[in-house]
């Protein structure tokens, strides 16, 4: 499987706490995978989180990207975590 970047956009919420556990859980078996975690209330040290998400189209939180792309299964205003964990295990 190759490496990816998995990107989640947060707000601190219940929800985006789930959508992390969920992404972690995914990758925890893989080292070849890479979770960021941007939790746009927190803000970033430097605009990383804010020029990302706008940069991705995240248009709601939570959100996930892979490898420098909205994930499918966030282009409908929240997480379908079956297409999720679909896009993450490339099943």
């Amino acid at each position: 499987m190759a490496e990816k970047l998995v990107e989640v956009f947060t707000s601190g919420c219940p929800i985006c706490e789930r959508t992390v556990k969920q992404v972690k859980d995914l990758t925890q078996y893989s080292a070849e995978h890479e979770v960021v975690v941007y939790d746009l209330n927190k803000k970033c040290d430097t605009n990383e989180c804010e020029d990302k998400a706008k940069e991705y189209g995240v248009q709601s939180v939570p959100a996930v990207a892979i490898d420098g792309k909205l994930a499918d299964c966030c282009s409908n205003n929240g997480v379908n975590f079956d297409t999720l964990e679909a896009e993450i295990l490339g099943k």
